[in-house]
């Protein structure tokens, strides 16, 4: 669960999170605990968990649902202890020294000097010898075993028990055994040895875990980096005066003078002007005012082509100018820029939980006392048999072997690698219940415009079937302009006729509608209800197309969209905009009917320009339903759902928002400005599709990882638990055998940070 707790660079004080440090977690486990306590109390958004820097980053839902001694007595209750601290106060290269590689540097060092003493010099029951490893096993106790009792100590407060339960009762049984036995004189193999060899080969499970684990939250780090922590803001030297003449010199006043001052960027507002220079990274997000220049967007939407940008363009923060001067006027800052949102949406689902978890968490919440039961019963019975010294050795061996916390790593570090992969390539993932999710899905859904096609369509052609050419297409024009639908734009663009319009309303899914006012160019003409829209919609308010039929069949059989303008019931004229495929939508559409998807189209165009479309994708003509409502696409998605179908609806996330919702999987094709919708599962932050069957092989790699993490972890402990209760093997092997039972679950789990679509 490693991942750095501040976002320093682009927050600052306009954020609303809050930063905790957090003291007793000794392993990732401890951290996923703090993160699902956190995350429990109301108002809270998200929250991470840095084991390393024992610090605790949480995001609030909004400035009013902050409560902050909530979240204290939550992470008290979960058994560790809280304290908050401030942004200001944190720098994003720091990190506090971590307690681990002291624990093993003490505990090895002593190790390897009894081994050698027992192993090597053969001085097992050498009085002196005992009492010095009596004394070296004394220090890794107290000092090396610290994080241990700790931490089962706050546990047993709260009348619960982990990881370090075990470990501390392990490595206790091993040393007050051998204790007892010097002092008494009772004689025998001491076990100072094993003792200080559980300790150490634990503690260097945790540090190699811990810097393994850090290799997963190499995106997020990144995303975390991007923002400068400065930035040049223009501010005026001269007062701003209207343009006029001196009459004596009858030369313009001077002109308003600028210079740059860099300044926090927590301290800019919006408004302010930016200056970019050449390699500077844009600090917040914002509209280009002057110059033009390329700037490279690879690390937010995995686009590597870089984008020109230009006067009227958008800016992102953490984005890279690369080549030209620009001046950056600030729209957005602290987390309401996109990089926020982004890191936000990656910090949620590296530390959410998959319902495939839950299994694993059951069986945890009740192992612990399970296997002390185990312990104690196995101790009894060779106690009988051979003796106490036998019977401490085997229950310490079992308690070693039996920790559970590659069974609690076993989720967390798959979603956490495939978080972050999935964030260097631009497909941002809700949280671990999404993937899992997209794991599962049978059926994909395609919205049209905007996601098999560029979504920016034009005018091939019109039809005046009443009145002048000239004069449909202004009509049309003027009704069109204040709506935000791609093909409505298309359709103003073609005249900036002014035309006096009343009682203007958009029916979603249909067009739009307004009432005639009379003008100069027609003085007395009658009230009419203006339509613009869909055919279907058109002609069941009574309007009669037979005037444009052969127009309609032949420009919709060249996937064009026709939409008509009526007047009352009269039929005035027909438009057929174009909107050209996304190049590789067949490609698309082929690599999601090789893994075995079904493929469907559903679009609220005419059925011949659906049936075209669908064509040129390769989708089968009954998998193609057109003229639906954004109602009826709910009622499509429920209608596979009922079928056993588990669907993924891909969106372009403006007007598909409830079938998105409906939909087992929720994908919009969306840009970085639009992060924040919250009707999708994943975001694709760039508008191209390839992600789609990207994404969707991710998250079955990414299932059958857990599923892979899940079975080794419950083999582990089923294979050593009954060995170490029949001697077969030491405690030593027990402690060796549990953390490389770890490295095995996050190597696994890190194999995703490598995967490649086949």
């Amino acid at each position: 669960m490693e991942a750095s707790a501040s976002i320093h660079s682009g927050i600052g004080k306009n954020s609303a999170g809050t930063e905790l440090s957090v003291s007793g977690m000794t392993c990732n486990n401890c951290a996923r605990h703090v993160t699902e306590a956190i995350q429990d109390v109301a108002g809270v958004q998200s929250a991470s968990v840095s084991l390393q820097q024992s610090r605790a980053s949480v995001r609030w839902n909004s400035a009013g649902a902050k409560n902050v001694s909530a979240i204290l007595a939550a992470v008290a209750q979960a058994g560790y202890n809280a304290k908050e601290t401030f942004p200001e106060k944190l720098d994003g290269s720091e990190s506090q020294p971590s307690r681990w590689p002291w624990s093993l540097l003490l505990g090895l060092t002593v190790t390897a000097v009894l081994m050698a003493g027992e192993w090597g010099f053969h001085l097992t029951m050498t009085p002196w010898f005992q009492w010095h490893a009596f004394a070296l096993a004394g220090v890794v106790q107290v000092f090396a075993g610290a994080q241990f009792y700790r931490g089962a100590w706050r546990q047993l407060k709260i009348g619960s028990s982990n990881m370090d339960t075990l470990v501390a009762l392990g490595s206790t049984i091993a040393f007050g055994y051998s204790t007892w036995a010097l002092l008494s004189g009772a004689g025998g193999h001491l076990y100072f040895m094993e003792a200080a060899a559980i300790i150490s080969l634990i503690s260097a499970g945790h540090w190699i875990e811990a810097r393994v684990s850090d290799r997963a939250s190499g995106a997020l780090k990144s995303l975390l980096n991007l923002a400068p922590q400065t930035a040049r803001r223009l501010q005026n030297i001269a007062p701003v005066q209207p343009k006029q003449f001196d009459l004596r010199s009858f030369k313009p006043a001077a002109a308003v003078q600028t210079r740059e001052v860099e300044v926090p960027v927590s301290e800019l507002k919006i408004g302010d002007h930016v200056a970019l220079r050449p390699g500077d990274r844009v600090p917040v997000d914002g509209i280009a005012v002057e110059g033009e220049s390329a700037v490279d967007e690879a690390m937010l939407t995995g686009e590597s082509i870089p984008t020109n940008k230009k006067s009227g363009s958008e800016l992102f923060a953490g984005t890279m100018n690369l080549n030209g001067q620009l001046v950056l006027r600030v729209t957005a800052t602290g987390e309401a820029t996109a990089l926020a949102h982004i890191i936000a949406a990656v910090q949620c689902a590296q530390t959410s939980r998959a319902n495939i978890q839950r299994l694993g968490d059951r069986i945890s919440n009740v192992f612990v006392p399970v296997i002390i039961g185990i312990a104690l019963a196995a101790g009894i019975f060779w106690a009988i048999h051979s003796g106490a010294e036998k019977a401490l050795v085997i229950a310490s061996g079992i308690l070693i072997v039996a920790c559970p916390c590659a069974m609690g790593l076993a989720t967390p570090a798959a979603i956490m690698a495939a978080a972050n992969t999935a964030a260097r390539r631009g497909i941002l993932i809700r949280d671990g219940v999404a993937l899992e999710k997209a794991g599962h899905i049978t059926a994909v859904i395609f919205d049209k415009t905007g996601t098999l096609t560029m979504g920016k369509p034009v005018l091939a052609e019109t039809l005046a079937v009443q009145g002048p050419k000239s004069y449909v297409q202004s009509l049309a024009a003027a009704l069109a302009h204040f709506s935000t639908h791609p093909i409505s734009q298309a359709i103003a663009k073609i005249s900036t006729e002014q035309i006096k319009f009343s009682d203007w309303k958009e029916i979603r899914g249909y067009g739009v509608e307004a009432n005639l006012q009379p003008s100069t160019a027609n003085p007395q003409p009658p009230i009419a209800k203006m339509r613009l829209g869909s055919l279907n919609w058109v002609r069941e308010t009574g309007v009669d197309l037979a005037a444009g039929e052969k127009f309609i069949a032949e420009l919709s059989a060249q996937g064009a969209t026709i939409v008509a303008l009526a007047s009352a019931n009269s039929l005035l004229g027909l438009f057929a905009v174009r909107d050209e495929l996304k190049p590789n939508a067949a490609q698309v559409v082929a690599r999601l009917q090789r893994q075995d998807l079904k493929t469907f189209l559903l679009t609220g165009d005419n059925a011949l320009t659906a049936a075209s479309i669908a064509k040129q994708v390769g989708i089968m003509t009954e998998n193609v339903h057109a003229e639906v409502r954004p109602e009826q696409k709910v009622e499509f998605v429920k209608q596979l759902q009922a079928q056993g179908e588990r669907v993924a609806f891909v969106g372009d996330g403006i007007n598909d928002a409830p079938a998105l919702t409906q939909a087992d999987l929720g994908i919009a094709v969306s840009r970085a400005s639009d992060v924040a919708r919250e009707a999708a599962d994943i975001i694709l932050l760039k508008s191209e599709i390839e992600a789609v069957p990207e994404a969707l092989g991710l998250a079955r790699a990414t299932l059958r990882t857990i599923k892979q993490n899940l079975f080794w972890a419950f083999f582990y402990n089923a294979l050593g638990v009954p060995l170490a209760a029949c001697g077969i093997i030491s405690p030593i092997f027990c402690a060796a055998a549990m953390g490389f039972s770890d490295l095995i679950v996050i190597g696994n789990a890190l194999r995703l940070l490598r995967w490649r679509q086949k």
